[in-house]
C-alpha cells in the first residue's frame, strides 16, 4: 500500500511539474535587452537578466567542477530551442521550497521568505530561533537526512524548488529528486575562497524569488561592515602569531594559506603561521610538524568544538604542549549553540563574514574594539 501511494504521488507530481515547464522556449525577442547583475567577489555564479527571463549560470557547484549548470527563470512561457541535461527551466513564482543546507536558512530569513520553506533534512541541525519556531509549529517537516531522504514525504510536500549542494558531483538523492520533475539547483557558495564571495551567494538564492534588490542591499551592508572592520585592523601595531585547527587520529587539519579562513586571519591583521601555503582547502599535517612550527603561537583561533580545556586535554594530551593552551589563549566558534546542539557559526557565519572578522579582530586586538561582545567565538577555559 505504501509503495502504491508513492508511485501515485510520483505520477501526479511529475505531471504537474511537466505542465509547469512545458512550452518554455527562448525566442529571438527575449535575447535582446540583456544586463548582467553585478557580482563583486563570488567566482562561482553569474546572473544575466534578459527581457522576459533570468539566466543563472553556476560554474563552481563543487571544487574543480568541469560542469556548468544553467537555470532559466521566467514568469511566463518562453521557448528554448537548445536544451541539455544541465539546463533547468523553472517557472516563477516559487511558493514552496526545500533547502538541503543550514547555510540557506539565514538567507531565507534575511530575504523574508522563510515562510516558503516546507522541508529540511534533519531539522535538529537548525539553530535559528525563527526557523526553529516554524519547525516546532509543524510548518517545516523533517526529511530524515540528506543521504537517506524521506522521498515519500518530500513528494507530499510538493516543492517547486529544491536548493541543494554537491561535494563531488555524485549525489544520488538530488538525481532522484530530479527524476520526479522537481527542479534542483546547486548552491556552490561553500567553494568560494573569499568570505565575502560566500556571502554574495545570497544574490543567487534571491534571484529565484524576485528578491534581487533586497539581496543587493543586504550584501552591500555586510560588505561595508566587513571592509570597515578590515580597515580598522590595519591600525594594529603588532600582529600576533596564530595557529588554527585541531587533530583527528594524530592528523592535524589546518587551513591552507589561500583558504577563506586564512583570509579572515589576514584581514584581521594577524600572523597566520601557514599563510604562505597555496592550498585553498585544509593541510593535513602530522603533530610533530605542527608542534615545531606553532608551539609558541600566541593565539589559537578555531580549535574545534571542544567545550572546555579539560575536554580538550582528555581528547589528546598533545594539545597541552602548546603555549596557547598554557596561557589560556584558545578560542572556539561555539559561543552560540542551538537548542538541538547545532552551531550558529556554521549556519549564519557564511552569510555574516563581517561578524566573524570583528570577532577575530577583538581577539587579536582587543584595544581596537573596546567593549565588543564576540558573536561566534569564545575563549576556552
Amino acid at each position: 500500500m505504501r509503495i502504491t501511494i508513492v508511485i501515485l504521488l510520483i505520477v501526479i507530481f511529475s505531471s504537474c511539474k511537466d505542465n509547469n515547464t512545458s512550452g518554455l522556449s527562448i525566442t529571438s525577442n527575449s535575447i535582446s535587452n540583456t544586463t548582467s547583475q553585478n557580482i563583486k567577489y563570488a567566482k562561482g555564479f553569474s546572473i544575466i537578466k534578459h527581457k522576459n527571463y533570468k539566466e543563472i549560470v553556476v560554474n563552481s557547484a563543487w571544487p574543480n567542477s568541469k560542469k556548468t549548470f544553467r537555470y532559466i527563470l521566467s514568469k511566463e512561457d518562453i521557448s528554448i530551442p537548445k536544451k541539455d541535461k544541465n539546463t533547468s527551466h523553472i517557472k516563477l513564482p516559487i511558493q514552496r521550497v526545500i533547502v538541503m543546507s543550514t547555510t540557506n536558512i539565514p538567507v531565507l530569513e534575511y530575504l523574508n521568505i522563510d515562510r516558503l520553506l516546507v522541508g529540511f533534512p534533519n531539522t535538529d541541525y537548525v539553530s535559528s530561533p525563527k526557523t526553529r519556531q516554524h519547525i516546532d509549529h509543524g510548518k517545516v517537516k523533517n526529511l530524515n537526512n540528506d543521504t537517506n531522504l524521506n522521498m515519500e514525504l518530500l513528494l507530499e510536500l510538493n516543492p517547486e524548488l529544491v536548493i541543494g549542494f554537491s561535494v563531488n558531483g555524485n549525489n544520488s538523492v538530488l538525481n532522484q529528486i530530479n527524476t520526479f520533475g522537481i527542479p534542483v539547483v546547486l548552491d556552490g557558495a561553500w567553494t568560494e575562497q573569499h568570505p565575502l564571495g560566500r556571502a554574495e551567494w545570497i544574490k543567487f538564492i534571491a534571484a529565484f524569488f524576485d528578491k534581487d534588490d533586497e539581496a543587493n542591499t543586504i550584501f552591500n551592508n555586510i560588505e561595508a561592515n566587513y571592509l570597515a572592520a578590515k580597515q580598522k585592523a590595519t591600525s594594529a601595531t603588532k600582529k600576533p602569531t596564530v595557529i588554527s585547527g585541531s587533530m583527528f587520529e594524530d592528523i592535524w587539519s589546518v587551513p591552507g594559506g589561500s583558504s577563506f579562513v586564512a583570509t579572515y586571519l589576514q584581514d584581521a591583521s594577524t600572523n597566520y603561521l601557514w599563510k604562505t601555503t597555496k592550498t585553498n582547502g585544509s593541510l593535513q599535517l602530522n603533530f610533530e610538524n605542527v608542534l615545531q612550527k606553532a608551539k609558541h603561537a600566541q593565539l589559537w583561533i578555531g580549535a574545534g568544538n571542544f567545550e572546555n580545556k579539560m575536554q580538550m586535554a582528555a581528547s589528546s594530551e598533545k594539545y597541552t604542549y602548546f603555549d596557547a593552551y598554557t596561557n589560556n589563549k584558545i578560542y572556539t566558534y561555539t559561543n552560540k549553540i542551538g537548542p538541538k546542539g547545532g552551531l550558529l557559526y556554521y549556519e549564519l557565519g557564511p552569510l555574516r563574514p563581517d561578524l566573524i572578522l570583528k570577532d577575530i579582530i577583538a581577539i587579536a586586538h582587543p584595544q581596537l574594539l573596546p567593549n565588543y561582545e564576540p558573536y561566534f567565538f569564545k575563549i576556552l577555559n
